[in-house]
């Protein structure tokens, strides 16, 4: 909105405006936006959640430290979601279709965990929505979205269906799939991604520190791949800055770079709130829509495989949950004192602020190597 108020209508008026047409400007405009948002609005809104008593559940079978925690506001990623929400409707060309897809899509998936939140609040159970019916609906939204994005001309046809693999150029190292087979894997990848952050929430800030490095690495990979400023390569020739890396250039693309900023910027706001001892928690509502942010961050500028380096951590405790069920299905042994993985240093006495600082250190350095795959190609 503010977009075309800025640049198209005032601008004629007051030529200083005309900033606001650059993608730079928005970036900036937009993580502030969603930040100031989060300290305006954050304390209001965490009074209500206690006032209408609407608090945790602990799990009988976890850690005993937790039970504390029990009654503590959850659903703030509803937070999330609306500083998201209006800082991206505020800041970015609401005629890019990049910008709906993935806003779309985190919305509807927080309107998923919203849902499970609300019927483990109801009925005091920590099982909430069933699983089955969770996971169907995900795959319907995500695969509905990504059929829209591979069959339609969003993208350029030597990209739409390529798969960029890490470390290597995109214009010789890539390969191409079928569209119906790329839109069963995007939708992989985007419920993927917003369960394994749900695996993440354990403890407090663990699943929105990481989240934010996400959002900030993905800022960097949509603006390289949209931008049309041109360098000269080598050879002397003018090439924009993704063809320089090797990497797809998508047009239209680094619009997506100022939902990454609102996306960082609404999680430092929340951060705010949810560090240790965390004042309230993301719930579902939260968890799913950041995942399926990234995921489609991720999908949008053609680093899914590149997903696994920068939410690594992520990778990891969905892992640890892998192997523990399949394990005791398989020997009827566990690998770790409990899944996720962040309970098992927890009952092997490590203090929750540790364990939260150290998977926060690793996530940064995934998401440092994920940086690196721009030059090692």
């Amino acid at each position: 909105m503010f977009f075309y108020l800025f640049y198209d209508v005032l601008a004629e008026h007051l030529s200083w405006l005309r900033v606001f047409r650059y993608t730079s400007t928005r970036i900036l405009a937009a993580a502030i936006t969603a930040l100031l948002l989060s300290f305006l609005i954050g304390p209001w809104f965490i009074e209500r959640l206690r006032s209408r008593q609407i608090g945790e559940t602990i799990r009988s079978d976890g850690p005993q430290t937790h039970k504390k925690k029990a009654g503590t506001p959850t659903m703030g990623g509803s937070l999330i979601l609306f500083c998201l929400a209006t800082s991206t409707l505020l800041w970015c060309d609401l005629k890019n279709q990049f910008v709906w897809l993935a806003l779309s899509v985190t919305v509807a998936f927080g309107a998923v965990g919203f849902a499970d939140d609300y019927v483990k609040i109801a009925k005091k159970d920590k099982k909430g929505v069933s699983g089955k019916l969770r996971l169907a609906v995900e795959f319907a939204v995500a695969g509905a979205a990504m059929a829209y994005l591979f069959y339609s001309d969003l993208m350029s046809s030597d990209v739409r269906l390529a798969l960029q693999l890490p470390f290597t150029n995109f214009y010789d190292g890539g390969f191409s799939m079928p569209a119906w087979a790329y839109v069963i894997f995007g939708a992989f990848v985007v419920v993927g991604a917003a369960n394994a952050v749900n695996l993440t929430d354990g403890l407090d800030g663990l699943a929105i520190g990481p989240s934010i490095m996400n959002a900030g690495t993905f800022l960097i990979f949509a603006y390289i791949a949209g931008v049309e400023t041109t360098i000269r390569d080598a050879t002397g020739q003018s090439v924009t800055l993704a063809q320089y890396l090797h990497i797809a250039h998508i047009d239209g693309i680094a619009e997506l770079a100022i939902f990454a900023a609102a996306l960082f910027g609404a999680g430092v706001g929340f951060l705010w709130y949810n560090a240790y001892p965390a004042q309230v928690f993301m719930g579902d509502v939260g968890a799913l829509s950041l995942g399926a942010a990234i995921g489609m961050l991720a999908v949008l500028t053609k680093n899914e495989l590149v997903l696994l380096i920068v939410g690594g951590l992520f990778v990891i405790e969905a892992l640890s949950v892998i192997i523990q069920v399949g394990s005791f299905k398989a020997r009827g042994k566990r690998v770790f004192r409990m899944a996720p993985i962040h309970h098992h240093y927890e009952l092997k006495g490590w203090d929750e602020p540790k364990i939260i600082v150290r998977f926060w250190l690793i996530s940064l350095v995934f998401a440092l190597i994920a940086l690196g795959t721009l030059k090692l190609r």
